[in-house]
């Protein structure tokens, strides 16, 4: 509103999904600075005061933004731009991570959690640049680089002062852990056990020891910061648990044992099943020189094995969530809302346990329960305003264009044609 002072900023005639459940009828929200100030039904008095901007949404649907749970925003592809491979420049690779950031907030994505990044510093960079309003991007717990032990031939090639940070043993662990830290990250990336698709049988190799994987749970502790993990075997499942890692990826192959001990944990831990990265496997269509016959047996293979999975640990209560290892050539960034339907498609959830999954459940991964995930009075106001209704049909979110609008913080990346 040019040349207006508005206070607040109000939606009207709008149907809400709160994070948790469809509100029945039609409702009105009121956003005073960056937080949610009320919400009240229709037929009520409305929540307008002198000076809010009044939003008509003629029906739409109002949720809270999304959460991507297995964000690389340094892997290079995009719904934008593809990349056939996975090396940029460092000066292509920094601009290529930002305008991955933007997209995904285009997407709908107002936070993202990070699996691990391409370069040491550049998601901490990225974040501060996004919090202090100079770039667009949701919010981000950023990463560092994933850390696998060194080979012999690759530990050679370290130079003095990376060495004690990247080789192996627990004092290596330790000052990996610290110098990610000290970097700005928040979330660290462990591979425990290696990837059927790239190489057979390496899904059952286990990377570190129980020595090791103890160091850096009391480093992350003591620096304040999330582990988290690229976890297929059984054994690498149970040794993320026991040392206190945050978020477990895929755990495809977790046995009795590991369901007992993630069931036992699942107040303190997440699951991510990745189920993305794997559909876009099967689905790829590679050019005649590059053959995906392992990769594509391995998907299939481990799709079958999560859907056990998935299905076991949510009638446990452990917490599952979306996210897809986006932005490899043939599972592009941007696509992200792709995998809520795969939730419905592959492990049984319903469109709206789908969006609880991905708004209420990823407020808490995100480490803001109180604040972030939900709309409720008090909450942030990260916001979709979307033409149609995701609990009845969560693919509607892959269409960008049914994004009416998008609020991240009280303020508009998207402002919705009634506003404009």
């Amino acid at each position: 509103m040019k040349g207006t002072t508005v206070s607040a900023i109000v939606f009207k005639n709008v149907r809400i999904f709160d994070g948790t459940a469809l509100i029945p009828g039609l409702s009105e929200l009121r956003v005073a600075g960056n937080r949610i100030d009320g919400i009240a039904s229709a037929s009520d008095a409305s929540l307008a005061q002198a000076g809010d901007q009044v939003i008509d949404g003629n029906g739409a649907f109002l949720m809270p933004g999304l959460v991507e749970a297995h964000a690389h925003l340094s892997w290079p592809t995009s719904v934008e731009r593809f990349v056939p491979g996975m090396g940029l420049p460092p000066d292509d690779l920094a601009l290529t991570t930002a305008r991955n950031a933007r997209i995904l907030l285009d997407h709908g994505f107002t936070s993202a959690y990070s699996a691990g990044a391409l370069g040491e510093r550049i998601e901490a960079v990225l974040a501060c640049h996004i919090n202090d309003g100079g770039m667009p991007g949701p919010r981000l717990v950023p990463s560092t680089i994933e850390r696998e032990p060194p080979s012999a031939a690759h530990a050679a090639t370290l130079s003095v002062g990376t060495v004690a940070e990247h080789g192996r043993g627990p004092d290596a662990v330790r000052a990996f852990v610290k110098a990610s830290a000290q970097t700005g990250a928040k979330s660290i990336k462990f591979l425990l056990s290696g990837e059927d698709a790239l190489k057979p049988g390496a899904s059952q190799e286990i990377l570190y020891n129980e020595e090791e994987l103890q160091a850096a749970g009391a480093q992350a502790r003591e620096s304040n910061v999330w582990l988290c993990a690229h976890a297929q075997a059984a054994q690498a499942v149970k040794m993320a648990v026991r040392n206190g890692f945050r978020v477990i990826y895929h755990c495809s192959h977790a046995d009795q044992e590991a369901l007992d001990l993630l069931e036992a944990k699942r107040d303190e831990i997440f699951f991510g099943p990745a189920v993305g990265i794997l559909q876009a496997t099967l689905d790829a269509a590679p050019p005649p020189h590059f053959d995906m016959s392992h990769m594509k047996r391995s998907a299939a293979e481990t799709l079958d094995l999560q859907c056990k999975v998935v299905r076991e640990l949510r009638k446990r209560g452990v917490r599952v969530l979306p996210g897809g290892d986006y932005g490899f050539p043939f599972n592009p960034n941007g696509r992200n809302a792709w995998d809520l339907e795969l939730f419905v498609r592959h492990f049984g959830y319903t469109a709206a346990e789908a969006l609880h999954a991905a708004t209420k459940l990823g407020g808490e991964l995100m480490g803001m329960p109180d604040e972030l995930g939900q709309l409720k009075p008090g909450f942030l106001a990260d916001i979709l305003m979307v033409d149609g209704d995701p609990t009845a049909d969560v693919r509607i979110l892959q269409d960008r264009r049914r994004l009416l609008a998008i609020m991240k913080d009280g303020a508009f990346h998207k402002r919705p044609a009634a506003a404009s």
